[in-house]
């Protein structure tokens, strides 16, 4: 089918362009969503006609578009997660889970500018890509954790495995510790003469 884009199509084209796409990608999701409209003579008509309210419609949403990212750009969203120890989530983060995030920081964002590469399934920091408008991009950090204090030592570079490692080697240190501590006990009582037990 060919259509008319009614705006950029990022991996199709520029406004006012006829492009030739699937009859499914036209009537699914181009045409709703006001992306295009069928090429027939008088369609190309009446685009020639409001092209410039069209052209002007576009700067505006992209200057709008562009203050928002000028804020949004760089900022980090914090997401509390049930995981696992090995921090696995239990689920996963959705675009609806980030796009409440920055909404609830005051932004409008709606969950379909989300733009995730692959389904967020474990804790720690992830680069979200959020898609304004056609020709504008923003990209912010999630930060998924199991706690608020969780997130914020994420925050400072530490991931959870790093954590984990920590707490680990300060458990086996503790323990050692109290080992020499017993075993020094133990040679004293040896050194005095007395019995050991």
């Amino acid at each position: 089918m060919q259509v008319i884009l009614l705006e950029r199509v990022a991996k199709l084209g520029q406004m006012g362009e006829v492009v030739r796409v699937k009859d499914g990608f036209a009537r699914n999701f181009l045409l709703p969503q006001g992306k295009a409209m069928r090429a027939s003579d008088a369609n190309i008509a009446a685009f020639e006609a409001k092209k410039a309210d069209l052209a002007v419609r576009n700067d505006e949403t992209r200057a709008e578009a562009q203050t928002i990212a000028a804020d949004l750009d760089g900022k980090s969203f914090v997401v509390i997660r049930s995981a696992s120890d090995a921090g696995a989530l239990y689920g996963s983060v959705t675009p609806r889970d980030v796009a409440d995030a920055a909404v609830a920081e005051g932004f409008r964002v709606e969950r379909r500018q989300i733009v995730l590469t692959a389904p967020i399934k474990e804790l720690g920091l992830h680069t979200v890509k959020v898609h304004l408008h056609p020709e504008v991009d923003a990209e912010v950090t999630l930060n998924v954790a199991r706690s608020a204090e969780e997130a914020e030592l994420q925050a400072t570079g530490k991931s959870i495995q790093e954590l984990a490692a920590e707490a680990d080697a300060a458990a086996e240190f503790e323990i050692a510790e109290l080992f020499d501590d017993i075993g020094s006990a133990g040679r004293d009582e040896d050194e005095a003469g007395s019995p050991r037990i």
